[in-house]
């Protein structure tokens, strides 16, 4: 469930995976890497690292867990006025990101014909690291 909100003008954006029914054991592991894998962008994202790191600290766990061809998109994007703004936590993004910036801290693993697992919080940039604006729990939801 991918959901935002736009107050004041300032737009939001979470991602959430629940599962139907049950969760199997593969279900529970790749919840469990993306999971990791944001808590690690989440732990490198700082103004004044570039793009690319933040990316980078995410995507490194979701390699060594061997779905690095299943994460199929960047760890964030800035988010403002529109949804999608600039800068980017992407791999390509060798700039640093600003402080105040807030970014979208958003990996992911899709597996073809099977399912795919987002977990999505904004986050604030500061000095010395950064601020998770996203008051929503993030284990897994079976419903």
């Amino acid at each position: 469930m991918d959901f935002g909100c736009i107050l004041g003008g300032y737009c939001s954006d979470m991602t959430r995976t629940v599962a139907i029914g049950r969760a199997t054991k593969e279900m529970r592991k790749v919840y469990d890497t993306v999971l990791e894998a944001q808590l690690a962008g989440i732990a490198a994202a700082r103004g004044g690292v570039s793009g690319r790191e933040v990316d980078k600290a995410a995507r490194d766990v979701i390699e060594k867990a061997g779905y690095g061809e299943y994460f199929t998109h960047s760890f964030g994007h800035s988010l403002g006025l529109d949804i999608h703004e600039f800068p980017n936590a992407t791999p390509t993004n060798e700039d640093p990101l600003p402080v105040g910036a807030v970014i979208s801290a958003e990996p992911g693993i899709y597996l073809p014909g099977k399912f795919g697992v987002r977990i999505e919080d904004v986050v604030v940039l500061r000095e010395d690291g950064c601020f998770d604006i996203t008051n929503a729990p993030k284990e897994l939801i079976i419903l």
